[in-house]
């Protein structure tokens, strides 16, 4: 999300994207059409997943005031923790039982916007917001030595009381925040640092500068910033030279088709965020300053850089040295580039579009499908080159009344597919497939009708109106309309999907079987177990020997017409009888299977599946020995 001091006014005068020269939703009627509004009975849509719990938010953060109280990302660590961030502050959950999660702890401190990461008993958080302190506290920042802009960091050992360790200052502060581990020192944590604001006054951190020159090493603008973490030492963690992967780059030339409006109220690039007494200005025509998340791929020693109006792949071979190896942009809409993900095979990268800020209705039936999505780009094997290949966007139209557009996920680890989801804020929680690079599709979905009610046909335009049965906060207990909701992230992991709702709390959900989704790929994917998960530090998933995993295989030519019907019925009769042996006889058969399925390829529509299909044959037959 974008900050809070670019907070559209998104109250009963909730603003109608304009209708360009592009594709719009389809007219086609949609189950999550016209849902019922309600914060907590809404009514609900959903395909291929179903809701397992819903948790409310703590009381301590249950109030709608602004965005000072809205849950931000999650990140998910020592077995069964899932770590929710809060602009105001943090929830541990126990989710053991996912049916049941329970509250471990509330840690209340203003930290906008909260976004948090896990490194064994490490917990991270973003602070970017002016009103953040050093001691947590409300009421504002009163002097600017108490202000606390950069990343905390917590002991989350005990996950009933949280301990802050340090605040590591920093000059942007921190919208985000990524891990990088080092990839020759286990003790060591790098923390890359996003954020677009401009670089706070000297005299409130020594060393910060705003200047305009991309190559020069004292200007605080265009890097990101790097935190050097000790492990068994954080108290002793240092900011360190940042990541100048800007320098050189050209401005995005101005979008020719397919352009968003002039968002008249942001205000201008040498004013955004940061303290508008040290505000700097940029020239027009320079390239990015920062980016606004990024995501490390450790196994690939890549990063990929969501950078506004560039797609930047970055080696963090040596994290305290990283070189940038491509960078994309185009002269067509996609100037909002927010968040990354790479699929499981480093191959292909997603790159999401927070069009409007995370705030606006941008999925509703006259919006451009073409803004507010993801795009998906192709990289080449040493990541030099990217090549931009669809775009999708949620395909069902939202009302005015729900801020909606892409925002934060995760793969599923299904074999052989490129599986992601996301939250879209109103817009619910999406599951994307983009294997086929060309024609991303999706195969499930959550969704709840808008938290508010769309205003009386004879309300006065731009008067904010009381919503009966508001919460309390006010004589007349009411809420105003706009409030800001809807999944900020959803995320898989260990057999199930979490999901931050901003306003009403925590979802957890369970996949289910469906012509788009098989119910052996779904108990493949939960044979994939992390101890811990964040989200922008992507792992690489492997799956061991198992017979649902070349089922998966199995499900998916059967589903793509990539196999002759035939063949894909004889290997399923072969498995079949191969599961009945044991030992020797099962390893035995498996091979023998095996290398039949070899032969299928030469012919067959889909040969690399049918490749992938042996190949996870072969090692169940290695292991059945």
């Amino acid at each position: 999300m974008r900050s809070s001091n670019r907070l559209i006014g998104l109250l009963a005068t909730l603003v109608v994207p304009a209708l360009l020269s592009a594709q719009t939703y389809p007219t086609a009627a949609d189950p999550r059409t016209n849902l019922k509004p309600g914060r907590f009975d809404a009514g609900v849509a959903a395909s291929n997943m179903r809701l397992v719990s819903f948790s409310p938010k703590p009381a301590q953060f249950d109030t709608v005031r602004g965005l000072t109280f809205i849950n931000s990302d999650v990140a998910f660590g020592n077995g069964h923790y899932a770590y929710q961030g809060n602009f105001a502050g943090l929830t541990v959950w126990d989710v053991s039982n996912p049916a049941k999660p329970v509250v471990m702890s509330v840690v209340e401190c203003i930290t906008s916007q909260g976004d948090p990461t896990v490194y064994g008993n490490l917990l991270f958080m973003s602070a970017e917001g002016a009103g953040n302190r050093n001691d947590c506290g409300k009421g504002g920042v009163q002097d600017p030595k108490d202000h606390m802009a950069g990343v905390r960091i917590w002991d989350v050992s005990n996950p009933r009381a949280p301990k802050l360790i340090k605040n590591v200052q920093t000059c942007k502060g921190s919208h985000t925040h990524t891990i990088v581990p080092s990839p020759t020192n286990p003790k060591v944590v790098y923390i890359y640092v996003s954020g677009q604001q401009a670089a706070r006054p000297e005299t409130e951190l020594a060393g910060c500068n705003n200047g305009t020159d991309p190559a020069d090493p004292k200007n605080s603008l265009f890097q990101l910033d790097i935190i050097k973490v000790p492990v068994d030492h954080p108290e002793q963690a240092v900011v360190i030279p940042g990541a100048r992967i800007f320098t050189g780059l050209d401005a995005a030339p101005e979008c020719k088709t397919l352009c968003a409006p002039a968002n008249t109220r942001r205000p201008p690039r040498d004013g955004r965020g940061g303290d508008s007494t040290n505000a700097v200005a940029i020239p027009v025509r320079t390239g990015p300053r920062n980016c606004h998340d990024v995501t490390a791929y450790p196994a690939m020693h890549l990063l990929a850089a969501a950078c506004s109006s560039h797609s930047i792949m970055v080696d963090i071979s040596n994290p305290e040295k990283p070189v940038r190896r491509s960078a994309l942009t185009d002269t067509n809409n996609f100037q909002g580039r927010h968040t990354a993900g790479f699929s499981n095979d480093g191959k292909k990268i997603i790159m999401t579009d927070e069009w409007g800020g995370g705030t606006g209705p941008m999925c509703q039936a006259g919006s451009i499908m073409e803004l507010g999505g993801n795009t998906i780009i192709s990289l080449s094997a040493d990541a030099k080159k990217q090549t931009q290949r669809a775009y999708f966007k949620l395909p069902a139209a939202q009302s005015a009344q729900e801020n909606c557009v892409s925002h934060n996920g995760g793969l599923i680890p299904v074999p052989g597919r490129d599986l992601y989801v996301q939250g879209w804020y109103q817009g619910g929680v999406d599951i994307m497939d983009f294997t086929d690079a060309n024609h991303p599709i999706e195969i499930g979905y959550f969704d709840r009708g808008s938290i508010d009610p769309p205003p009386p046909a004879d309300s006065a335009k731009g008067i904010e109106l009381p919503v009966a049965g508001g919460r309390s906060g006010g004589a007349a207990s009411a809420r105003i309309r706009g409030t800001i909701g809807g999944s900020w992230g959803a995320y898989y992991w260990n057999g199930h999907i979490y999901s931050s709702e901003l306003d009403r709390g925590f979802d957890i959900y369970e996949l289910t079987p469906s012509a788009h989704l098989s119910a052996n790929e779904i108990a493949a994917a939960k044979l994939v177990q992390l101890k811990e998960y964040n989200p922008q530090s992507q792992p690489k998933f492997t799956w061991p020997a198992a017979f649902v995993v070349v089922r998966s295989y199995l499900d998916q030519l059967v589903r793509n017409g990539g196999l002759a019907a035939d063949r894909t019925a004889a290997v399923s009769t072969a498995l079949n009888a191969a599961e009945q042996k044991t030992g020797a006889a099962r390893g035995a058969a498996l091979t023998a299977l095996a290398k039949q399925v070899d032969g299928y390829a030469s012919g067959a529509k889909d040969a690399a599946r049918v490749r992938m299909m042996a190949d996870a044959i072969k090692q169940l037959a290695v292991s059945s020995k």
